[in-house]
C-alpha cells in the first residue's frame, strides 16, 4: 500500500494534464435572428474545422447569440468563465463583435471576429490588441465599389444602410472612397434590420435622382430597400456590400436584385477565377469541403470567414504550444502573439499577413467585383 498512493497520485495528475492539454475554442454566432443567413453557414463551417492542431485536441463550444448583442456578450462571458476557452470566435455581426471586445480584453483571451467593420480592430489600443478579424475591411470594399462606379459613369449616388454600427461604418468609409473618386452622395438614409418597410427612405432617394444606389446591409434584410426601389420604378445602377453574398439573399431578392453589383471575397466565384489568381486554390479548398458536407451550391462567403478563422488558429496554435500549455494565461498570451505574427496564410478570402497594427492582414487579393446574373454570382474581371 505504501507504493499505491504515490502511483495513484501520478496517474490522476497525468489524467488531469491530458484533459488540461486540450485547446478549447469558444464560438458565439448568430444562427438565428435577423443575421441567421450569415450565421448558419458559419456554424456549419465550425464542423469542418480541424479536430487536432499541433498534436493537440481541439474542442469547439458553439453558442447561438440569436443576432442579439446582449446575448453575444453573455455567451462570451460564459465561454470564458465556465468553459475556460483559449480563444473566442465570433460574432457574426459588427454590433455584437464590438460589444464583446471589453469582455475578451478583460480576460486577456484572443478573439477572432467574423464581422466586417474595421472598427472591431481599429484604432489599435490595449483592448483591441486581443482582437482579430477575418472579413475584409469596409474601406477596401468601398474603394472597389467607387472604382467600379467611376468606370461605369456614375457621378451621383444615394446611400441607405442599417441604423447600427454596420451601416454607420459603411457610411463613413464609402464617403471617403466616393470623395476620392469625385462621386457625389446625394442622399443618406438608414433603416433597422428588423424593419418591414422603407417606403419613406425610398421616396427620398427617388427624389434625389441618383445615378446609382448603394445599400449597406447584410443578409436577407438588405433586400428590402432594393425591392422597394424597384417597386417605385428606380432604374439606376444598384450596388450592395459583401454582406449579402449568400444564396438566401438571392432567394429573397429574386428578380428585384438582378443586375446588382457588389464586391466580394474570391471564394464566392472561386471556380470562375483565372488560374493566375493567387487565392483560387485556397478558396476552392473551402468550397470543396463545404459542398461535400452540405451540397453543391450551398457555399457562402460568410462560412468562408469562419473557415479562415480556423486557418489562422491552425497557423498560430503550434507556435503558442511551444511556449505554454492550453488552459493557461500564458498560452492565451502566446496565442495572441502568434496570431499577430501570421504570415502568408492563404484562406478562402485572401492571404493573411498580420502585424501589430493590422489585425486583419488582407490586401487587394481579398476582393473581386461580382454581378448578379440569372440568380447567380458572375465574376467581373
Amino acid at each position: 500500500m505504501k507504493f499505491f498512493k504515490p502511483l495513484l497520485t501520478v496517474a490522476l495528475c497525468a489524467s488531469a494534464l491530458a484533459a488540461w492539454a486540450d485547446v478549447n475554442v469558444g464560438v458565439t454566432i448568430s444562427a438565428t435572428g435577423p443575421a441567421a443567413s450569415l450565421g448558419i453557414p458559419e456554424k456549419n463551417t465550425i464542423s469542418l474545422m480541424p479536430k487536432t492542431i499541433g498534436g493537440q485536441k481541439i474542442n469547439y463550444i458553439v453558442l447561438d447569440d440569436a443576432s442579439d448583442t446582449t446575448a453575444a456578450v453573455n455567451n462570451t462571458r460564459k465561454l470564458i468563465a465556465e468553459n475556460k476557452v483559449d480563444v473566442i470566435l465570433g460574432s457574426t455581426t459588427t454590433p455584437a463583435s464590438l460589444a464583446m471586445i471589453d469582455v475578451a480584453a478583460e480576460a486577456q483571451t484572443p478573439m477572432i471576429s467574423v464581422a466586417a467593420s474595421a472598427r472591431i480592430i481599429e484604432p489599435m489600443d490595449a483592448k483591441k490588441k486581443w482582437v482579430f478579424k477575418t472579413p475584409q475591411n469596409d474601406i477596401m470594399m468601398s474603394l472597389a465599389i467607387a472604382e467600379h462606379m467611376t468606370a461605369n459613369g456614375v457621378k451621383t449616388v444615394a446611400f441607405i444602410g442599417f441604423s447600427d454600427a454596420y451601416g454607420e461604418g459603411w457610411s463613413q468609409e464609402f464617403a471617403k472612397a466616393a470623395d476620392l473618386k469625385k462621386i457625389k452622395i446625394v442622399a443618406n438614409e438608414r433603416y433597422a434590420r428588423t424593419d418591414t418597410s422603407v417606403t419613406g427612405q425610398a421616396l427620398k432617394i427617388m427624389a434625389a435622382k441618383p445615378d446609382a444606389v448603394l445599400v449597406a446591409g447584410s443578409g436577407t434584410p438588405a433586400a428590402l430597400p432594393q425591392k422597394t426601389l424597384k417597386e417605385r420604378g428606380y432604374t439606376g445602377k444598384m450596388y450592395q456590400t459583401h454582406g449579402v453574398a449568400n444564396a438566401d439573399f438571392l432567394r429573397v431578392g429574386g428578380k428585384d436584385v438582378e443586375g446588382t453589383f457588389l464586391p466580394a471575397g474570391p471564394v464566392l466565384v472561386a471556380d470562375q477565377l483565372p488560374a493566375s489568381n493567387p487565392v483560387k486554390k485556397s478558396a476552392l479548398a473551402y468550397v470543396s469541403a463545404y459542398e461535400a458536407a452540405y451540397g453543391k451550391g450551398s457555399v457562402s462567403t460568410f462560412g468562408g470567414h469562419a473557415w479562415d478563422a480556423g486557418l489562422l488558429m491552425s497557423s498560430a496554435v503550434p507556435v503558442a504550444l511551444k511556449k505554454a500549455q492550453p488552459g493557461t494565461p500564458e498560452f492565451r498570451a502566446a496565442l495572441r502573439d502568434a496570431l499577430e505574427q501570421t504570415k502568408e496564410v492563404a484562406g478562402a478570402h485572401g492571404v493573411f499577413n498580420m502585424t501589430a497594427q493590422d489585425h486583419l492582414g488582407l490586401d487587394q487579393r481579398a476582393r473581386v467585383m461580382v454581378r448578379i446574373e440569372n440568380g447567380a454570382w458572375k465574376y467581373q474581371p
